[in-house]
């Protein structure tokens, strides 16, 4: 939830690879919102910087993935470039869990609602 551990890392020469998994949104939040409230969508979607030219702006290396198949060498690079590293995992907003979407869920809710009214 905040930058600083690139800062630290840097500074005292720690190597950890991190990981950042942005949908862009509080994720869990929504998908609460989804279900209990569906359609009424309140102070989750974020307006993220690009983390992976923020840790370079920090001296990490940083990568950025949107696609699973370009994890690998992505993750290779950062193993093999000597210093901290973080790689940004681009998601769709839409994909809030392995199980469900977003979509899914706000559906669910509606029938689920209509069907407690009828």
């Amino acid at each position: 939830m905040n930058g600083q551990e690139l800062a630290t890392a840097m500074q005292y020469g720690a190597k950890p690879i991190f990981f950042v998994v942005n949908n862009g949104m509080y994720g869990t939040i929504r998908m609460h919102q989804e279900r209990e409230y569906p359609t009424r969508v309140s102070g989750t979607g974020l307006t993220n910087p690009d983390f992976a030219a923020l840790a370079r702006a920090y001296g990490l290396h940083g990568e950025m993935v949107e696609r699973t198949r370009d994890f690998s060498d992505a993750f290779e690079r950062s193993r093999k470039s000597g210093r901290a590293a973080l790689i940004e995992f681009r998601m769709d907003p839409e994909a809030i869990n392995p199980r469900t979407t977003l979509s899914k869920i706000r559906e669910a809710a509606l029938v689920a609602k209509s069907r407690a009214i009828a």
